[in-house]
């Protein structure tokens, strides 16, 4: 059994839910692996960011997203509003998770409480997961013709590098 990783990097809008159409970037890894038949796990490491496997659809909005993305928005937007300020109905961070990220020496979380104020992003990313597992066979990634990748980032509170991992394994 042969195993392949390969990480991609995005990078988040910081104003709005990122959508990375990942798809062809995983059908590369896949090539590139020399792995005929196995699974290829695509996965974030991040709390705010999930990975999902959807239909692409060609209609896009004035910002680029597509229209199925911008629908999803508003539904979670009306079900999971966004945390703006202390004043909302969130309890996180809390106090003590405050003074914890407050005190990492870590440039991923710089010290502005307003960065993070993202419960709904946690949220979010806990409903649609961090992964996706897809089959491979014949070095074909089998997701059919409709089916894309993407990657998502919840945060919407900075622009920031994501990252998003791709492990594959078999024969």
């Amino acid at each position: 059994m042969k195993t392949y990783k390969k990480d991609l990097v995005l990078t988040s809008n910081g104003q709005r839910v990122s959508y990375h159409n990942i798809t062809e970037s995983v059908r590369q890894a896949v090539k590139e692996s020399d792995i005929r038949n196995g699974l290829c796990v695509v996965q974030s490491p991040h709390t705010t960011c999930s990975v999902i496997f959807e239909e692409f659809v060609h209609d896009l909005d004035f910002n680029g997203d597509e229209f199925l993305q911008v629908d999803l928005n508003r539904i979670l937007d009306h079900i999971i509003p966004r945390e703006l300020s202390e004043e909302t109905n969130y309890r996180y961070p809390g106090p003590k998770h405050l003074e914890f990220l407050m005190g990492l020496d870590d440039p991923n979380y710089p010290c502005d409480p307003g960065t993070i104020l993202n419960g709904d992003a946690h949220i979010r990313a806990s409903l649609f997961g961090a992964s996706e597992t897809f089959i491979i066979s014949e070095t074909t990634l089998q997701i059919g013709s409709v089916g894309y990748i993407y990657f998502i980032d919840f945060d919407q509170n900075r622009k920031r590098s994501r990252k998003c991992q791709l492990m594959i394994i078999g024969e």
